[in-house]
Order: C-alpha cells, then sequence, then structure tokens
C-alpha cells in the first residue's frame, strides 16, 4: 500500500509520541530538585566506626554506608567518600550531644567538604551550620553539593571526579563543655543528574589524593568503578533527535513529493 502525506503524517506522531513515553521527560537544567533527606541507619550499610582527625587519616566509606565516631567535644572528625561525574551528592550528619544536664550552654555545629584538591565545595541547599540550645539532644547539619563535571576548566572551582573530604566539628561552645563526649552518625547519597550536566572531555584519572597507583584508585571508587565521563544520557536524546530529524526530513521529502505530481487529465467525451 503506497504511503500517503496523511499516512506517513499519522506515523510520525506514532513514533514521536511513543519515543516520548520510553525515554521519560528530560530534566531542565538548573532545576532546583528539593535535597535528599538523611537516609536512616535501618536503610544504609554499615560504615567505619571510627573517624579521621586531619585529612590523611580520613576514614573512607561509600555511599549508600552510614559512618559512625565517637569523639570529644573539639576534635575535629574527617570522613572521605568516591563522587562520579553526573552525580549531586547530599551529606547529611547527626551529632547526639552529651547530657544536657552536663552542659552550660548552646553549642555551634558545621560540616564543611572539600574535593581531591582540598578545595572547600559550596552548598546549593542544606543547613551546614546549626546552633543546638542546651537542652536539645540532637543536631542535624546537612550540605548538598553542586553536580560533579567529568572536566572543568583549570581556574574554575567546578566539583571533579574524586575523593570528597567532610570535615565535622564544633564551632561554638562554653569553655566549660570542651572535651564531653558526643557521637556522630554520617551518609552521603546523590541524585543522578546524567547529561544535563554533561561535558566533553574527562580528566585523565579520578582526583584521589594518596592514589600512587591504578589499584589505589579503584580501591576508592564508588561501588559501580569510575564512568569517566564517558557516558551520560545525553547521548540517548542526541540518538532520539536524530531520529526525528531524520523522520521528518523523510516526511519533508513525501509531502513535496506529493504536492508536485500533475493533475490527472480527464478522458475525452
Amino acid at each position: 500500500m503506497p504511503i500517503t502525506p496523511r499516512t506517513f503524517g499519522r506515523l510520525t506522531a506514532g513514533l514521536a509520541l511513543a519515543g516520548a513515553a520510553l525515554l521519560g521527560p528530560a530534566a531542565p537544567v538548573g532545576s532546583a530538585d528539593t535535597p535528599t533527606p538523611s537516609p536512616s541507619a535501618s536503610a544504609t550499610e554499615a560504615g567505619p566506626t571510627e573517624a579521621g582527625t586531619s585529612f590523611r587519616t580520613a576514614a573512607f566509606f561509600r555511599q549508600g554506608q552510614e559512618a559512625t565516631a565517637q569523639a570529644s567535644t573539639g576534635d575535629y572528625l574527617y570522613w572521605v567518600f568516591p563522587a562520579d561525574s553526573g552525580q549531586r551528592p547530599t551529606v547529611s550528619a547527626t551529632v547526639t550531644l552529651p547530657e544536657a544536664a552536663l552542659r552550660h550552654g548552646s553549642s555551634a555545629w558545621r560540616i564543611d567538604v572539600y574535593d581531591g584538591l582540598r578545595r572547600r565545595q559550596p552548598c546549593m541547599y542544606g543547613m551546614q551550620n546549626r546552633v543546638a540550645g542546651k537542652e536539645a539532644a540532637t543536631v542535624q547539619l546537612a550540605c548538598t553539593l553542586r553536580p560533579v563535571r567529568a572536566a572543568a576548566d583549570t581556574w574554575s572551582n567546578d566539583p571533579l571526579p574524586g575523593s570528597y573530604f567532610v570535615r565535622l566539628t564544633v564551632t561554638g561552645l562554653p569553655e566549660e563543655d570542651l572535651g564531653q563526649p558526643f557521637s556522630a552518625r554520617l551518609a552521603a547519597t546523590s541524585l543522578d543528574k546524567g547529561g544535563a550536566y554533561a561535558t566533553d572531555g574527562s580528566l585523565s584519572v579520578p582526583l584521589v589524593p594518596g592514589a600512587s597507583t591504578p589499584e589505589t584508585v579503584e580501591a576508592r571508587a564508588p561501588e559501580d568503578g569510575w564512568s569517566s565521563g564517558w557516558w551520560s544520557d545525553r547521548w540517548i536524546w542526541t540518538a532520539a533527535g536524530g531520529v526525528l530529524a531524520a523522520l521528518a526530513g523523510i516526511g519533508g521529502y513525501v509531502l513535496t513529493r506529493g504536492s508536485g505530481r500533475p493533475g490527472r487529465v480527464p478522458p475525452a467525451a
């Protein structure tokens, strides 16, 4: 059966609708998603039970795990986790404070996140500074980073694939309360931002401080390994756009060919 312009138009529309339903709507660049909530202990795997006291001794954990530590008020606690290109990590911390009867006033707490070059990364969302009243039992902190890019200009401060250090400490409290024991729980999760923040090129090696061999880099990788920026869902949309463009070209050809045919001459009487 010959393909008429009307038939081709219906076929093209059907294919476009089917493709849209299959791929789903694309997330707009710069959309403000709500931060990932702090995972509960039952929803995460066990991580390290101690924290480091410097960048060099930071305790390693992976996203989806929960790190815990016991320390004294005034200590600096350090952890490190991997983040890959296309991810937008959220770090959440819960500090269980000393008994209220032992404290002499309120306390201020803070978490900071640094990349593999030890550049402090700003938070898009979350409360990275919080003050706990004298009667408070816990204080919760959170920091949602910008999406990790596969590559960036050397002068920029964009987050890149590699290790991310978390530092937790108290920034203000009565002097009499220094040295009191407290406990901390820390977790990191990510939203996959994919092609919305994809860039051309990638780092030759993820930013993993202290990694002198490829084996060490892989040991500090996410659970499914480093993607190195070679894949993003932008490829799917590029391919889908190419298919639709080809269909539009064929449709234009069919319509033009159809309108250029000479009319039928009625037979002579």
